[in-house]
């Protein structure tokens, strides 16, 4: 039986009090969206993505950011059953089984996933869920105790949702009404509607507090890295630091733009996987590394590190020069670094100071850079 996945990436984040969509927020490294697409994807035969409009290319970027992809991308409707109801449409005609998941939901894991595919398999449908271990009130319009259920018949409900294709593409025509959820809209056909396990790590992005939890829960035990380097100045090159380019006469001497904030960082992060260091991934023997944009190689440097199953969780760094003054330009090299390592710009700090007059910094002959990252895996 052929399965496949919808992913809704189409939701608001008035609650994240975020101007931007939560599934596209940076979480340790990789967008919340991307995390549950790896995950879908190992499970199923193909990806149909509903997204809004006005987010299709930023959708498209993540995914190119993160060497990703879906079968389809599609455009979601006014409500979340209506774009479901696209992602039906998209979908190929041998698939069998569908599962429609909440990009929100960045933290899904494979044993959910095989639960639910388990589950439409041998009864048409299947939804995750976990028990609900505090004790639910039911209130009146006064907000007063109308009632209390049994805590052992309720359970809170997650997804991905799982149903056979014929049983979820027959609800979404037929039905009249608006439905919280699939579960829902193929239970009011009469079909039976199977509870399976899901996981209390599947939490969904809906404020700023799930955020903190959701990087909690991916942080783990705390690896650290340190890295240094240091350039010669020269005349009649561009001086590159963090991604910007610094007015002044002389630039850095080497291989690549010579950015030596940016190798320092670089150097930091493959220590603390204790996967080498630049020379070794990115060698200057190398004539495709002549001159490239070292936040380039930052970006790979990410891609690397995530394949290998480590999070970013910060950056801390110090750049020493006499001269030129850089504080003016640190708020865009952190805004830089943060966009390639998909981090929030609070995990990514940068300084900068001087020798006072002393040593190769000081006397002008050249810029070094230190910096400290940390990963978890």
């Amino acid at each position: 039986m052929s399965t496949w996945a919808i992913l809704l990436a189409g939701g608001d984040s008035r609650r994240m009090g975020s101007i931007q969509n939560k599934v596209l927020l940076p979480l340790c490294g990789e967008y919340a969206l991307c995390r549950s697409l790896r995950t879908l994807q190992e499970y199923c035969s193909g990806i149909v993505l509903v997204a809004r409009s006005d987010d299709m290319e930023k959708v498209q970027k993540a995914l190119t950011d993160s060497h990703l992809s879906a079968d389809a991308i599609v455009c979601g409707g006014d409500t979340r059953q209506a774009s479901v109801a696209q992602g039906i449409r998209a979908l190929p005609s041998d698939c069998d089984i569908v599962l429609v998941h909440d990009g929100a939901r960045p933290l899904l894991d494979g044993s959910t996933v095989k639960n639910v595919i388990d589950g439409v398999r041998a009864y048409g449908s299947a939804i995750a869920s976990t028990p609900v271990t505090d004790t639910i009130h039911v209130t009146d319009s006064d907000k007063r105790l109308a009632s209390t259920p049994k805590r052992e018949s309720l359970r809170a409900v997650q997804t991905p949702q799982g149903f056979r294709r014929d049983w979820l593409e027959r609800a979404h025509n037929e039905s009249t009404g608006v439905y919280s959820d699939d579960a829902a809209l193929v239970a009011a056909l009469g079909h039976p509607i199977h509870l399976v396990e899901g996981s209390r790590n599947n939490l969904k992005l809906t404020t700023p507090e799930d955020i903190r939890q959701a990087m909690m829960l991916l942080s783990g035990l705390p690896r650290v890295g340190h890295g240094y380097d240091a350039h010669r100045l020269v005349e009649d090159r561009k001086l590159i630091l963090g991604g910007v380019e610094i007015p002044y006469e002389k630039g850095l001497l080497g291989h690549s733009d010579a950015d030596v904030l940016v190798h320092a960082i670089i150097d930091a992060l493959f220590g603390a996987a204790a996967m080498g260091d630049i020379g070794q991934h990115f060698p200057d023997r190398d004539p495709q590394y002549k001159g490239i944009s070292s936040l380039l190689l930052l970006n790979e440097t990410r891609r690397i590190l995530t394949e290998k199953g480590f999070t970013i969780l910060n950056i801390d760094s110090t750049l020493i020069a006499q001269k030129p003054k850089l504080a003016s330009f640190i708020p865009e090299m952190r805004e830089r670094i943060a966009d390639m390592l998909r981090v929030d710009i609070n995990a990514v700090s940068v300084k900068a100071t001087t020798t006072e007059g002393m040593g190769f910094e000081g006397i002008g002959e050249g810029i070094s850079a230190h910096a400290v990252a940390m990963l978890t895996r």
